[in-house]
């Protein structure tokens, strides 16, 4: 059974509400088991690498998206439900394509991914979501 906090934070997450994301997977990450907590803690990274990128902070954006997609290593390429390796690739394209940036583009890459989407992250499912 897919846990439904993390359903709803997938959820936020493909919305681009990437704070509220943030607050949904927080809580969990605090109360999940050892082997857990990275899990959390790299999807809810990458969620706030994207909140920092709409808001044009191009050091926020590269540190989380390296720190999230790291951490995320160590699972499974199909985990909790989640695809985390194609979670892991977009991620890593997103960091890569950030980091050819000078900081001062990145407002201008914000945009641009809004009108014509850069591939932002976007986290699959590999079960549908329960009832």
């Amino acid at each position: 059974m897919v846990n439904s906090a993390l359903e709803r934070g997938i959820d936020e997450f493909n919305r681009g509400d990437f704070y509220a994301c943030h607050d949904t997977l927080e809580a969990l990450w605090m109360e999940a088991e050892d082997a857990e907590r990275g899990f959390y803690q790299g999807i809810l990274q990458i969620a706030v690498a994207c909140y920092h990128l709409e808001n044009a902070n191009w050091r926020g954006a590269v540190t989380l998206l390296g720190e999230g997609t790291r951490r995320l290593r160590s699972y499974s390429p199909e985990h909790a439900g989640v695809q985390v390796a194609r979670l892991r690739e977009v991620g890593g394209q997103l960091l890569t394509r950030l980091q050819q940036l000078e900081p001062a583009a990145i407002a201008e890459f914000a945009t641009t991914c809004q009108e014509h989407p850069f591939p932002l992250p976007k986290i699959d499912r590999t079960t549908a979501p329960e009832g």
